[in-house]
């Protein structure tokens, strides 16, 4: 008997996130919670999210981060895996921080 499978915001993050605590989508001078945060490895964010960006699709993020607060624009790489494994990767540029 195989133990079930656990929906991908139940299992446990890889430690390479731990230090970005969020990710936020900046849309109109608000923002929105749509990042789960799998892995960070220098200017690239590997994300889950509900939401299927375009390839190339730019958008304004901000990160808090335990060292504090920076908004920078992602841009999307790729998507790999499907349905609950589906992971999305954001290039980030041109991160300032945020008082």
């Amino acid at each position: 008997m195989r133990r079930p499978l656990l929906a991908w915001y139940l299992r446990e993050m890889p430690e390479a996130a731990a230090s970005t605590s969020r990710v936020l989508l900046v849309d109109g001078g608000q923002t929105h919670d749509v990042f789960e945060v799998v892995e960070v490895s220098g200017g690239i964010l590997r994300v889950r999210t509900a939401f299927l960006f375009e390839l190339g699709e730019e958008m304004k993020v901000r990160l808090v981060e335990d060292g504090g607060t920076f908004e920078a624009t992602a841009r999307v790489l790729t998507h790999t895996g499907t349905g609950e494994d589906k992971v999305t990767e954001l290039e980030l540029e041109g991160k300032t921080a945020v008082p």
